[in-house]
């Protein structure tokens, strides 16, 4: 080649490529990062959550995260339409300390004055929509927990001092005492007779993000229990939890009707009841046709529930929805159709109340 010196016929020295670094071209080290996607696929599904730090500098979040409680937190979730999952109860009590807003590539959620009660999952992803019709996109998700400690609030706050506990034969139930400190040791006792339940990491196991999960429960399980946790200091007890062993078949809601009388005079006053047994857990939603329901008959709806002792420890819920007729007249002569609905399906029951 014109203008380039001869190249030299000495043999090459073994390694000499290697170290030698005349017109070395620099190249994109492609390999690593094919390697480092491969190493944690769930990089990608955090890709779009990042949390804005000082100066604006933005950071990916790990699938964890302390905080110190008071601190005010920004995320951003990257895209055009995003929804977000956050701790449940900052939507029931409306809190004004939540802000999301949708901007033209991300969307900004903030959480002002943190406290030990925000710690949890906080989420979003894109929404794919064809018209009125929108679906997740899978590939396109962010997530992290945050635990927002506090000393003085080792267990995340709760609103009642009492909770019940469903223990179903046939899945994990979990005794929700969740820490703000994922350090914190934390314990399970039974209040009577008063001992520590062993945690054997098998039949009931402790997750931080959970609290303890008892993965086959069983009516020895039944009785109420608490939480104790520790961290360089006085151990803190939490709330009262109410074990309830449950077997109840599933499916529909067994459902009854009975009227207080199946022969009314005009102006008596009537009730029909509609009794629907089940699980204790699970909500039952009751419909009514009647006689005067075309002309808008004036009457009375109560509904209402409890959870009743079948024997050999097993409880169940008893729900129940009356119609009052108070002023029995010949047009609410005729059937009362009561319809029973749950998760599983709808059971329908009829009774006749006649005129005498």
């Amino acid at each position: 080649v014109i203008g380039q010196p001869a190249k030299s016929k000495r043999p090459k020295e073994p390694g000499e490529n290697k170290i030698k670094p005349v017109n070395k071209k620099v190249k994109p080290k492609t390999p690593k990062m094919k390697e480092r996607e491969s190493t944690d696929s769930s990089l990608k599904s955090q890709s779009i959550l990042t949390q804005v730090m000082d100066k604006g500098r933005f950071q990916k979040l790990a699938a964890t995260l302390s905080l110190s409680a008071g601190q005010t937190i920004e995320l951003r979730c990257k895209g055009s339409n995003v929804s977000w999952n956050y701790p449940s109860y900052l939507d029931t009590f409306k809190d004004s300390r939540l802000s999301i807003k949708q901007l033209d590539r991300y969307s900004q959620l903030i959480l002002a004055n943190s406290t030990a009660a925000d710690t949890g999952e906080y989420s979003c992803w894109l929404q794919l929509c064809d018209g009125d019709k929108c679906r997740k996109d899978e590939a396109k998700t962010g997530s992290t927990y945050i635990f927002f400690t506090d000393k003085e609030e080792l267990f995340v706050p709760t609103p009642s001092y009492f909770e019940m506990v469903y223990l179903n034969p046939d899945k994990p139930a979990v005794i929700p005492c969740r820490v703000t400190t994922p350090s914190a040791k934390v314990t399970l006792h039974r209040e009577f007779p008063a001992e520590e339940i062993e945690t054997d990491g098998t039949d009931i196991i402790y997750d931080v993000k959970k609290g303890f999960v008892y993965q086959h429960p069983t009516s020895d399980h039944k009785g109420i229990v608490y939480c104790k946790a520790e961290l360089q200091g006085a151990p803190q007890i939490s709330i009262k939890y109410h074990l309830l062993y449950v077997e109840v078949p599933k499916g529909p809601p067994s459902t009854t009707i009975e009227a207080s009388s199946n022969r009314a005079e005009v102006s008596d006053s009537v009730h029909i009841i509609c009794t629907a047994l089940g699980e204790p857990d699970v909500d039952v939603n009751f419909r009514w046709q009647y006689p005067g329901q075309e002309f808008e008959r004036p009457v009375i709806f109560q509904n209402f529930w409890r959870l009743i002792n079948r024997g050999t420890g097993h409880t169940a819920r008893i729900s129940k929805s009356v119609i009052v007729i108070e002023d029995f007249e010949a047009g609410d002569a005729g059937n009362y159709i009561c319809i029973a609905q749950n998760l599983e399906g709808e059971t329908t029951v009829t009774t006749k109340v006649e005129l005498k």
